[in-house]
């Protein structure tokens, strides 16, 4: 599957420029359908970003925001991915926009899954924008290499919706969106910054398994090209 690099000078051109970018995607959903979806993606990287998408002059009431994967902790924790976008995200013009989270305060983790993969399945599909991001250890969402659901997580067999993964290096157990509900987003988006990643990627772009690197599933099979913003 094809790739574009856009490369950026630094970490603030690169939020701008995804800003206006996918700010451009959710208008044309909006226009084409009467309303627009985006799933992203937590840590620090996409902080910048959401602030400047958030001043963007879309009709925000028409859009829904959701997670392409969020840790099994109330919206109140500290290390959770729908704390980090009220706070930088849903503000402003983009307060107007509704949520969709991935945690649900249910019994277990595969309960939430179950629950928001009902609410997902009622925004229709495919997903306007998806943006992910990845980890130095080649994960993107929660497809950890090692994860006990990863077979399921990367499979095109797989139903659209969210499911559940445990592994060593994710902390939490985690909700995520499978590689179907993700893969055919209209503008599918890598955000990285760093020369470390940058050599992530390239190592990722090289034969092997993709249980070692699960980004490798979304370079090579995902049906949307994806466009890859950079910035050193």
């Amino acid at each position: 599957m094809s790739a574009q690099l856009h490369e950026f000078k630094d970490g603030a051109a690169l939020a701008e420029g995804l800003a206006d970018r996918v700010s451009a995607a959710l208008a044309d959903g909006i226009a084409a359908r009467g309303r627009a979806t985006i799933a992203v993606s937590g840590g620090s990287t996409p902080k910048a970003f959401f602030k400047a998408l958030s001043t963007r002059d879309i009709d925000w009431s028409k859009v829904t925001v959701t997670l392409v994967d969020e840790r099994f902790v109330p919206a109140d924790n500290p290390r959770s991915n729908h704390l980090l976008v009220a706070d930088n995200l849903l503000q402003g013009k983009a307060k107007a926009a509704a949520f969709l989270p991935l945690y649900r305060d249910a019994g277990s983790a595969e309960e939430a899954a179950k629950i928001a993969s009902a609410d997902a399945a009622s925004l229709g599909h495919p997903f306007d924008v998806a943006i992910l991001g990845m980890g130095t250890d080649g994960h993107t969402a929660s497809f950890f290499p090692g994860g006990s659901n990863l077979a399921e997580a990367i499979s095109s067999e797989t139903p659209r919706g969210v499911i559940t993964m445990e592994a060593e290096g994710a902390g939490e157990t985690r909700l995520t969106f499978t590689f179907t509900s993700l893969q055919d987003a209209r503008l599918l988006v890598l955000h990285i910054e760093g020369q470390g990643k940058m050599d992530v990627l390239s190592a990722a772009k090289e034969d092997g398994p993709e249980a070692d690197m699960p980004i490798r599933a979304i370079l090579r099979r995902a049906a949307t090209p994806l466009d890859i913003y950079w910035a050193p």
